[in-house]
């Protein structure tokens, strides 16, 4: 049994995140009522990465009526502005604090939507076939291992249906962070994939992040986006995107974005031939 296998991740990265929304860090902030507004009038944009928006062709035309679930996507943002624009919004998220703030907006502007907690690996609340759309904005990072995520949510959409995901360029943890912070040096010290378990000690991760951060997890490409394909689904469609105010993202981009498709028939027989 190795330490990720030892250490409680999820109940570590719950109060972790409990605090930071307690603390109103910038995930946590929720949205306002001119965006909400906004949202009803069919004027909207959502955030899958830091600074760029989901192209809007990626979602269905009209959203009214669709099953929308939120995965890992608490904090009052995303989940309250797709409701405000017509979906049937579930949230799901391991921080009670971050799904109490979708309960307050939605509260606030009367919207229906539903929040529950739990690990974005068991999605067995959920039936087969319940959602016709995954919204998981950048969050995989805090979960050791990623392919039962794509699995779940291949089971919990519908056929047709479509999973829009943001990922963290694994590229990002090959660096000292501690010299970063420092000094603003990117020098590159862990292999990849990195784990805030594994790839440091306990007693350096408490001395460079603070005892109260989450654990994070780098994934490689091919657990991110080939997950993604051997879970079933079809890419179709891609983007990267730039952390703000990073030195190194004039150099390579920070995130990126998938659009992924449930395909309504088999194409095992298909890809075999």
């Amino acid at each position: 049994m190795n330490r990720e296998e030892k250490f409680d991740v999820p109940a570590h990265n719950q109060k972790a995140w409990d605090k930071l929304a307690q603390d109103g860090i910038e995930w946590s902030v929720p949205v306002s009522p001119e965006a909400i507004a906004a949202a009803r009038l069919g004027k909207w944009e959502v955030f899958l990465t830091e600074s760029k928006p989901v192209p809007r062709h990626w979602f269905p035309p009209d959203l009214h009526g669709k099953e929308v679930l939120c995965l890992a996507s608490g904090g009052g943002q995303q989940g309250p502005i797709l409701a405000a624009a017509g979906a049937r919004v579930t949230t799901f998220d391991l921080s009670p604090e971050q799904l109490a703030r979708d309960r307050l907006v939605a509260q606030r502007e009367g919207l229906e939507l539903k929040t529950v907690q739990g690990d974005m690996r068991d999605l067995s609340v959920f039936a087969d076939a319940s959602f016709d759309l995954i919204f998981h904005p950048v969050s995989n990072i805090f979960v050791p291992d990623i392919l039962p995520v794509w699995r779940e949510c291949f089971r919990v959409l519908r056929k047709g249906g479509v999973l829009l995901a943001g990922i963290q360029s694994p590229f990002d943890y090959c660096f000292d962070s501690e010299l970063t912070e420092k000094e603003g040096i990117y020098q590159v010290k862990y292999a990849l994939p990195y784990s805030d378990l594994t790839s440091i000690s306990r007693v350096e991760h408490e001395r460079i992040f603070g005892k109260d951060e989450p654990l994070e997890f780098s994934h490689t490409l091919e657990e991110q986006i080939g997950g993604q394909i051997e879970a079933g689904f079809v890419i179709t469609g891609f983007y990267e995107s730039r952390r703000r105010n990073d030195p190194i993202a004039r150099y390579i981009p920070s995130y990126f974005a998938t659009r992924a498709l449930k395909p309504s028939k088999d194409l095992s027989d298909h890809c075999m031939n």
